[in-house]
């Protein structure tokens, strides 16, 4: 294609031809795509009209190495030369599988031996669904099919896995959950405490909350139970002091697996490799994507413990063949992407940047809006955070959703040079954007935020807002 762009052209015969996911189908039809992006370098994106904007997202919660990597490029059409494809159905592999295989089980916990390689964060949660069904079956307890997800949560939008994200949007019109999900409560501190009550003391209630439906639906009906180290698309929550060894002890004592959806907070957006390391979470499954590949390639890794790959392995004897793969697992391209990509994380300490950066612009954000009378609060660990949207910062009194103050707030942020996430089930502004980012981009990112949220907010009367108020 010409780097010269139509960009009304382009917007007509895209409004003509696609179906966009996660989009208002009749705007995007009558209106066409809001931006159309042609190119990016490091932290920014261009679109079609030359705008550059700091992508203070990256893509969507992924682009942890940054924009115009031509070292992945270069491993991409290595690897396509090469190859370029052959599956890994029976017992076939490829060397960059192995040596990515190698590598990632080595960054786990000692009890997580294997892994399974797919195409997306939806698959890998998928996967480990049908794993837990499958590992209880040759268990004796083909019962012990419930999984347990928590409201607000999000893990995919398959079937499977739109069922246990726990946003009403997922389920509305698609006739979900299925029977097998059901959902506990949402572990946000600042919302759903109640008055006086400490965070040890809110993290307790919840486990409490969690034994009760167990209790209620059974415990040998319960197979596991799926949770965000910190909650993504839900609000960007971080977990409340004391909040997973309690929810660990009650899964123990009710023979319960614990699958840790590592899609968003893995390789490193946390300043950590792992989120789960942030909160001694002993997962027996561990599900990753995006930062794996940092969007280059559509793959997934999902990892289990040598306990359930052992009950597994022997059960094949009966079983034959484990049913279950996709026709690009392991695929060898996929693999030398995320391998070049690992690399550059490892040979940049993109880890260590994401929590030095990361800390530093958190200082800023609760510099800026420690005492702004519409956030009421500042979250999130490494380069992965949200601001919390107040109508009345003193009362803890949100906006009504209908009013969309995060998407208006985004807008206006947009407008500023700065890509942010509105998330509306959460009335909340999220920020993940690549682990490259400086001290000068986080500055810019605070600067256009603040002017973003106080345009918003300076158009709005006080009488307005005390009326927009949930």
């Amino acid at each position: 294609m010409s780097t010269l762009y139509d960009t009304e052209l382009l917007k007509r015969s895209d409004a003509a031809n696609i179906l966009h996911p996660a989009s208002v189908v009749a705007d995007v039809s009558n209106n066409g795509p809001a931006r159309i992006f042609v190119k990016g370098k490091g932290a920014f994106i261009t679109d079609t009209d030359g705008n550059r904007m700091l992508d203070g997202v990256g893509g969507l919660w992924c682009m942890n190495i940054g924009y115009g990597r031509t070292e992945i490029g270069d491993a991409m059409k290595a690897a396509s030369d090469q190859m370029g494809y052959f599956h890994t159905f029976a017992g076939a592999s490829n060397p960059a599988q192995i040596e990515l295989a190698e590598k990632l089980v080595a960054k786990m916990p000692d009890h997580i031996t294997k892994v399974f390689f797919g195409s997306s964060g939806s698959d890998a949660n998928d996967t480990l669904m049908k794993i837990v069904w499958y590992y209880n079956g040759l268990r004796g307890k083909p019962e012990k099919r419930k999984i347990i997800a928590r409201r607000q949560a999000y893990h995919g939008t398959t079937i499977a896995t739109a069922s246990l994200t726990g946003l009403a949007s997922f389920h509305r019109n698609f006739g979900l959950p299925i029977p097998e999900v059901k959902h506990t409560s949402l572990p946000h501190y600042y919302r759903e405490a109640k008055p006086g009550e400490t965070e040890e003391q809110f993290s307790d209630r919840l486990a409490n909350e969690l034994e009760s439906l167990i209790i209620a639906e059974g415990p040998e009906t319960v197979g596991a139970f799926i949770a965000e180290p910190i909650m993504g698309a839900g609000g960007v929550i971080t977990p409340p002091k004391g909040y997973f060894k309690a929810v660990q002890s009650v899964l123990k004592k009710h023979d319960i697996l614990f699958i840790c959806d590592e899609v968003v907070c893995g390789y490193g957006r946390t300043g950590h490799w792992f989120g789960h390391q942030l909160y001694d979470i002993r997962p027996d499954m561990i599900a990753t994507a995006k930062g794996l590949t940092s969007g280059y390639f559509p793959m997934s890794a999902a990892f289990i413990s040598d306990d359930i790959w052992k009950v597994l392995r022997d059960g094949s004897a009966t079983l034959g063949a484990f049913a279950h793969g996709f026709t690009y697992s392991g695929h060898p391209v996929g693999s030398a992407v995320a391998l070049a990509n690992l690399a550059i994380i490892e040979g940049e300490n993109l880890v260590a940047n994401s929590a030095e950066t990361g800390a530093y612009l958190h200082a800023q954000l609760n510099d800026t809006f420690g005492h702004h009378a519409h956030i009421g609060e500042v979250r999130g660990v490494g380069l992965l955070g949200a601001l919390q949207l107040m109508a009345d910062r003193d009362t803890k009194t949100g906006f009504d959703l209908k009013h969309k103050i995060a998407a208006r707030c985004a807008a206006a942020i947009g407008n500023q040079g700065v890509i942010v996430r509105p998330l509306p089930t959460a009335d909340s502004l999220a920020f993940s954007p690549p682990l490259t980012l400086d001290r000068r981009e986080a500055d810019q990112m605070v600067d256009a935020i603040k002017k973003g949220i106080d345009q918003v907010m300076g158009e709005l009367s006080a009488e307005e807002r005390k009326g927009m108020a949930a």
